[in-house]
């Protein structure tokens, strides 16, 4: 069952909601160029963010997407995960676990801070600036339609998927 911060209608108040999503630059695991209009055009783009490679819960959320891989094609869907993490990081963290989508490099996190993604987070009592988990579902015209912020990675990807669904049905 989709969690309720997964599933929330907290969605409405991000100020990119029904905006033109962010151009970006980035490098995949292989060192590959992608923007933002190269993964434009192929249904819709599920766009997450994710703090690092190989952590518990980032690994859990990859592992979902990978698990539902064919099935988000069938939705017309297509999923790139973006973190500060380095291509050859990504290049790991994608032969672990059999990842067939693309991992973006944000090493000067400037995606994600277009995004606004990039924010003051607190653990054990110490703030710090970090990434938080965020999805962003862009139609082919590159408009961002939904946004999941603050994502719980359990029951996310049905979510998403559900979310996918009601777009396209609307």
């Amino acid at each position: 069952m989709p969690s309720k911060r997964s599933t929330a209608k907290s969605s409405a108040a991000h100020p990119l909601l029904g905006k033109r999503a962010p151009e970006f630059n980035l490098s995949d695991a292989n060192g590959n160029k992608f923007r933002l209009k190269d993964l434009l055009g192929h249904g819709t783009l599920v766009l997450y963010f994710y703090p690092k490679d190989m952590t518990t819960g980032c690994t859990k959320e990859a592992c979902d997407f990978r698990d539902s891989f064919k099935p988000l094609e069938k939705l017309n869907a297509q999923v790139a995960g973006v973190s500060p993490d380095s291509p050859e990081s990504h290049q790991k963290f994608a032969a672990k676990y059999d990842l067939q989508f693309h991992l973006l490099s944000d090493p000067d996190k400037a995606a994600a801070k277009s995004y606004g993604v990039y924010q003051k987070k607190s653990l054990y009592g110490r703030e710090f600036m970090g990434i938080v988990r965020t999805t962003f579902l862009i139609d082919d015209r590159g408009t961002v339609r939904k946004v999941f912020p603050k994502v719980r990675v359990e029951g996310h990807v049905p979510a998403v998927m559900a979310a996918i669904e009601e777009l396209s049905n609307s």
